[in-house]
C-alpha cells in the first residue's frame, strides 16, 4: 500500500486558534490548499494521480505550541477532533498524527492518551524544537517516556525557525536551508543524548531524508567521542534506529545517499503536500522509481515500509482489522 507520511492539513478555523495563541506565522499557512471542501477534493484527485492510497496527515509546523496553557490545550483538542472527523469521513484515504499542546507536559500527555486511545490516531507529531527549545531538554523526558510506553510513532518536522539563527532567518533561507538544518540538528541531538537507544519502542520518523545527516554520518562517527563523549553508541548505529521520509524535492542523488547511509528499509514515502503540489507532488513519488534506484529498494520505500511501521493494511485499516484515525 502506498502511504504518504508527510502531508499537511489544517483549516482556517484552526489557524485562527493558532493566531490567538500568538503563533506569528499562522496566517502564512492560509490558502495553500491544505484545507477542506474544494481543497480536499483537489487533494484526493492529486493523490489518485500519484497512486497514493493513504496520507497520514499532520499539522506540523502549525502545531498548538504556546505559553497559554488553556489556549494551547484547546487548540490541540480542536485540531485532533478535526482530523478524527476527516478520517471517519474518508477511512480508506486518511490517517493522522496527533498534535500536542507543548510545552505543557501534563496536558500533552493527557491529549496523547485521548488521541491514541479514543481517536485511534496513527501516532504523534512534534516540531524539531518547542518554542526554541530542543526536544532533548530534560523537561520533555515524560513525553518520551509515555511515547515509549505506548510504542508510538513520533513524526518530527522542522518548526520553521531557521534553527534560531539570524544567519538563516535574516537572509531568506528559512525553508530552503533552515528546514533541513533543523532536521539535522534535531536528529544529532537525539543521537548524542541517546534517545533512540533509551526509548527503543518509539518509532521516530524524521523529515526530509534526515536533512544533511546522510552526508555527515561518517564525520559524526569519527568525531563524537571527543566532541560529545556522552553519546552512548556510534551515530551511524543510532541513525538506523529511526526512519526518514523521502521529501527530497525529486533530487535522486540525495535519495541515493540516504539509501546508502541508513538503508532503504528506514525510508518511508513523503510528499510535503501542499508545499509540493501538482506536477511537483507527482514527482515526489515518481523519483523514487528513478533508474538509479534499485527496484527492490524503491518498492520497499513506496509500498511496504510505512504500512509495516504504522500498522496500516489494505483500505486504510489497521493490521488488526480495525479502522484507525
Amino acid at each position: 500500500m502506498r502511504i504518504d507520511v508527510h502531508a499537511h492539513y489544517w483549516t482556517d478555523e484552526y489557524l485562527d486558534l493558532l493566531a490567538d495563541l500568538g503563533k506569528a506565522d499562522a496566517s502564512a499557512a492560509r490558502g495553500l490548499g491544505a484545507g477542506g471542501g474544494a481543497e480536499l477534493d483537489a487533494r484526493l484527485r492529486l493523490m489518485d494521480r500519484a497512486g497514493i492510497q493513504v496520507q497520514v496527515l499532520s499539522a506540523c509546523p502549525q502545531l498548538p505550541y504556546g505559553d497559554d496553557q488553556k489556549k494551547a490545550a484547546a487548540a490541540a483538542r480542536f485540531v485532533n477532533d478535526q482530523y478524527a472527523d476527516l478520517v471517519r469521513a474518508h477511512p480508506d484515504r486518511f490517517r493522522a498524527f496527533a498534535a500536542l499542546p507543548m510545552p505543557h507536559i501534563d496536558e500533552s500527555i493527557g491529549e496523547m492518551g485521548r488521541a491514541l486511545d479514543q481517536l485511534r490516531m496513527a501516532g504523534v507529531a512534534m516540531n524539531t524544537t518547542v518554542l526554541g527549545r530542543a526536544l532533548v531538554d530534560p523537561g520533555y523526558q515524560p513525553v518520551f517516556t509515555e511515547l515509549n510506553r505506548r510504542s508510538a510513532a513520533l513524526y518530527l518536522h522542522p518548526a520553521g525557525n531557521g534553527a534560531c539563527s539570524p544567519l538563516i532567518s535574516d537572509y531568506h533561507l528559512t525553508w530552503m536551508v533552515g528546514a533541513p538544518v533543523e532536521d539535522t540538528i534535531s536528529i544529532m541531538q537525539l543521537i548524542t543524548h541517546g534517545i533512540p537507544a533509551r526509548y527503543p519502542d518509539i518509532k521516530i520518523i524524521n523529515s526530509h531524508l534526515g536533512g544533511a545527516l546522510p552526508m555527515l554520518l561518517r564525520r559524526a562517527d569519527d568525531q563524537y567521542r571527543w566532541e560529545a563523549p556522552g553519546t552512548p553508541e556510534p551515530p551511524s548505529v543510532a541513525a538506523r534506529r529511526m526512519w526518514y521520509d523521502t521529501v527530497g524535492h525529486g533530487h535522486v542523488p540525495a535519495l541515493r545517499c540516504a539509501i546508502d547511509s541508513v538503508g532503504a528499509d528506514r525510508l518511508v514515502l513523503g510528499t510535503d503536500f501542499p508545499y509540493e503540489n501538482g506536477d511537483t507532488f507527482v514527482r515526489a513519488v515518481d523519483y523514487v522509481n528513478d533508474p538509479g534506484i534499485d527496484p527492490s529498494a524503491a518498492r520497499a520505500i513506496l509500498d511496504q515500509n510505512a504500512g509495516a511501521l504504522l500498522g496500516i493494511g489494505q483500505n486504510g485499516i489497521g493490521q488488526n482489522g480495525e479502522c484507525h484515525v
